[in-house]
């Protein structure tokens, strides 16, 4: 039987994470190490579904030439030097994203694309789900969607934007504007009915607080040092919308934002209306993050895992990430699983001062 001596173990915290990603066969940390096992004398990634190990047979290595150099050779089950069943699934989606980007004049088929790539429909499929929680098709008609937005808000026509974007007919635009604009193309280009949308900027302990919202529900908060790069965020978002500084409509869910920025330790806000867009599995997030309690947090894993999609970790920080209404839809209480805060779009800062009001950072 083989037997490798143990070498110098490393921080408990970290050693204990990784165990757990073993126990667990979690693809979140497919890429971030691979273990040892001493008495066989082979290295595997976290999603190896070999025969179980115990703790104390087993070493972490950050990089595979480390394991080697240690003497451990690649499992032959798991084969960890051609990258794990997560990394693969990642490379076929990445491949399928650049054709589908490359070709904004037809929409491809799975059957198209998963050719091309040299995989199966179904492999294609599953890589989607897993990666990024949506079909080829989805993510196909919101890259179309994004190409019509940007024409629009470049000054381009309605029309030219239109056929500009790939879209054979203006009917093909209008079924799925509802679910994705919110309003229809001539409205998201002249601000018409249902976008006027009002604001106003108060002061809060984190800095300068913007809320804008639409008749139906507040559409945007952000924090900032000065009230110019909350205005001109503002009109990025909504260039072409209806614009007003004016608190009277908004008076009362001002009010209620501005006490959740403060910290006030109460449910306040989970009554506010909210008119925000954005696709399903963005929605999907943002819901579980609504559930998240005060005073606790979450990995971006154990979202993914909430909503399930237990493999889509990097789907949900992206989604953290274009959260419209934070601190209302508290995507600041989702850190990394080693620990750490993560990114936060409104500054790090702020982000560990509302984890620590909340009695969630020791």
């Amino acid at each position: 039987m083989t037997v490798i001596a143990e070498r110098s173990t490393q921080t408990d915290a970290l050693a204990d994470e990784r165990w757990q990603a073993i126990c667990n066969n979690d693809p979140a940390w497919e890429d971030a190490f691979v273990f040892g096992v001493r008495t066989t004398g082979v290295y595997c990634r976290t999603t190896c579904r070999g025969a179980a190990v115990l703790r104390k047979n087993i070493e972490f290595f950050d990089e595979i030439a480390e394991a080697r150099a240690a003497g451990y050779r690649p499992c032959k089950r798991c084969r960890p030097d051609e990258g794990g069943p997560h990394s693969r699934a990642v490379n076929v989606v990445t491949q399928a994203c650049d054709l589908i980007d490359a070709t904004p004049d037809e929409l491809l088929t799975v059957a198209a694309l998963a050719r091309h790539i040299g995989v199966t429909d179904h492999a294609l499929r599953r890589s989607f789900d897993v990666i990024l929680g949506i079909t080829p098709r989805q993510y196909a008609e919101q890259r179309r969607l994004e190409r019509f937005k940007d024409d629009v808000r470049n000054g381009h026509d309605v029309t030219s934007a239109l056929y500009n974007s790939g879209y054979g007919s203006s009917s093909r635009l209008y079924e799925s504007s509802d679910a994705h604009l919110g309003m229809t193309p001539g409205q998201y280009r002249k601000g018409g009915v249902g976008i006027s949308i009002n604001y106003a900027i108060v002061d809060s302990p984190l800095g300068r607080l913007l809320v804008a919202g639409t008749d139906k529900g507040v559409c945007r908060i952000s924090l900032a040092d000065d009230d110019e790069s909350l205005e001109v965020a503002l009109r990025k978002e909504f260039p072409l919308a209806e614009q007003a500084k004016d608190s009277g409509p908004l008076s009362e869910w001002i009010e209620i934002v501005a006490r959740v920025v403060s910290g006030e330790p109460s449910d306040i806000d989970t009554g506010l209306p909210l008119d925000v867009r954005g696709t399903a599995f963005q929605r999907r997030v943002w819901e579980a993050l609504r559930r998240i309690p005060r005073g606790e947090t979450r990995t971006y894993s154990q979202i993914a895992e909430d909503i399930g999609q237990p493999t889509a970790t990097r789907a949900v920080a992206n989604a953290c990430g274009k959260n419209p209404t934070p601190v209302v839809v508290p995507c600041h209480r989702v850190v990394r699983t080693d620990g750490g805060l993560g990114g936060y779009a409104l500054g790090i800062e702020r982000k560990q001062k509302l984890l620590s009001r909340e009695g969630a950072l020791e």
